[in-house]
C-alpha cells in the first residue's frame, strides 16, 4: 500500500524565466534597394506562481525536488517577429500554505482558499530588437538588447492545515481514539507516548453537517522550547475554529494537565487561547465513580472566578458520551457562526 508521508514545511529555490534577446536583423528582399532593420523583440520569461489546490494535505512533493525554474522567453527573429513568451510555471500547494521568506521573517502570501494564487517570481522582459533603435540619424542600427533576467528567490513553504476542530492534549490522552470514534479516520493507536507523530485529519458528521477535525501530536511541558515533539504542530491549530482539549481521566490532577497545555499554547501565541474551547475528560470508564466525582469537583474549583469552559465526560474507546459530545460540538459551532455573522 502506498502511504503519502506528511510534510508541513519545505524550503525551495524558484527562478522565473529570463527574457529572450532582441534580434539585430535586416530586410533582404529582392527588388527592395534599401532594406532596413526588422529585428523583433525577445519574448518575456515565464512567471512562477503558487496555486492552492484542495484535497492535498502535505508538501511531500517539495521534499526531494527543491529547485524550480520557469521557461525562458525565445529570442526575437527577423521580419519583426517577437519571440514566444515562456510558459508560467504553476506550483500546486495544499490550501492553507503560507509562503515565507528564506529567514521566515516575512510572510509573502497566505493561500488559505482553494484556487488562490501568488505570483512569487516575475519573468524577465524580452530585449528590444534593432527595429526599436531606428532613427533619422541611425537608419541601420545593429544594436539589440539582451533579455532581462527573471526574478529568483528562496522561499519557505509552511503548511497550516485548515480544520474546524483541533484536538490538543498530552500524549495518551486518547485523541486518536476519539478521532477514530467520531470520524472515519483510522490513526495509529497504541498505549505509549507519541504514537501520533503527524497531524491526522478526519470528517465528523452531525445532522447533515460535516466538521473537519485534526488530531495534533501530543504536547508536553516545555514543548514551546522544543521538548518532545516541540510546538511544531501547533501552527495547524491556528486555522481551527475551536479547540477540543482532551484530558486523560485516569490522571489524578486534571487541573495541572490542563494548565500545562494551556501554558504551551500561550507560549506559542497565534491567538490559540482566544479560540472557543471545550474540555473533554476521557477514559471515564477506567476510574471509579467516587474518584471521577472528586476529580471533577477539584477541576472546576481550580478555575476560581474565571469563566469555565464547557466540560464533558466520555469514554472514546467505549463510545460512552460520544453522541452527547457531537451534539455539544454542533451547538457550539452554531454559537460561533452566530457571533461571526454579527
Amino acid at each position: 500500500m502506498n502511504i503519502m508521508k506528511f510534510l508541513d514545511k519545505a524550503k525551495i529555490f524558484i527562478k522565473a524565466g529570463d527574457g529572450g534577446n532582441g534580434a539585430a536583423t535586416f530586410r533582404r528582399e529582392k527588388y527592395i534597394e534599401f532594406g532596413g532593420p526588422n529585428g523583433g523583440d525577445g519574448g518575456r520569461g515565464g512567471d512562477v506562481v503558487f496555486r492552492a489546490v484542495p484535497n492535498v494535505n502535505t508538501l511531500i512533493d517539495y521534499r526531494f525536488k527543491m529547485h524550480f525554474a520557469a521557461q525562458r522567453g525565445e529570442n526575437g527573429m527577423g521580419k519583426m517577429r517577437t519571440g514566444a513568451s515562456g510558459e508560467t510555471l504553476v506550483l500546486p500547494v495544499p490550501t492553507g500554505t503560507v509562503i515565507l521568506s528564506e529567514n521566515e521573517e516575512i510572510e509573502y502570501a497566505d493561500l488559505n482558499t482553494d484556487g488562490m494564487e501568488y505570483l512569487a517570481a516575475r519573468g524577465g522582459n524580452g530585449g528590444w530588437g534593432n527595429l526599436h533603435f531606428k532613427s533619422p540619424t541611425n537608419r541601420a542600427p545593429r544594436q539589440a538588447n539582451d533579455g532581462l533576467p527573471g526574478e529568483e528567490r528562496t522561499v519557505v513553504l509552511r503548511l497550516k492545515l485548515i480544520a474546524d476542530i483541533g484536538l490538543v492534549g498530552f500524549p495518551n490522552a486518547g485523541k486518536s481514539t476519539l478521532l477514530s470514534a467520531v470520524t472515519s479516520a483510522r490513526p495509529k493507536i497504541a498505549n505509549y507516548p507519541f504514537t501520533t507523530l503527524n497531524p491526522q485529519l478526519g470528517v465528523m458528521y452531525a445532522h447533515n453537517r460535516e466538521f473537519v477535525m485534526v488530531d495534533l501530536p501530543g504536547l508536553i511541558e516545555g514543548a514551546h522550547t522544543g521538548v518532545g515533539l516541540g510546538d511544531r504542530f501547533l501552527g495547524h491549530a491556528e486555522r481551527t475554529k475551536m479547540i477540543l482539549h482532551i484530558i486523560d481521566g485516569t490522571e489524578p490532577d486534571w487541573a495541572a494537565r490542563y494548565a500545562a497545555i494551556r501554558h504551551e499554547m500561550d507560549s506559542y501565541g497565534g491567538g490559540l487561547l482566544k479560540k472557543p474551547e471545550m474540555v473533554v475528560i476521557n477514559k471515564i470508564d477506567a476510574i471509579s465513580e467516587e474518584d471521577l466525582t472528586a476529580r471533577l469537583t477539584a477541576f472546576k474549583k481550580s478555575f476560581g472566578r474565571k469563566k469555565k469552559p464547557q466540560i464533558l465526560q466520555i469514554s472514546a474507546a467505549g463510545r460512552t458520551g460520544v453522541e452527547n459530545l457531537i451534539g455539544a460540538i454542533e451547538k457550539l459551532f452554531l454559537e460561533i457562526e452566530h457571533d461571526d455573522n454579527r
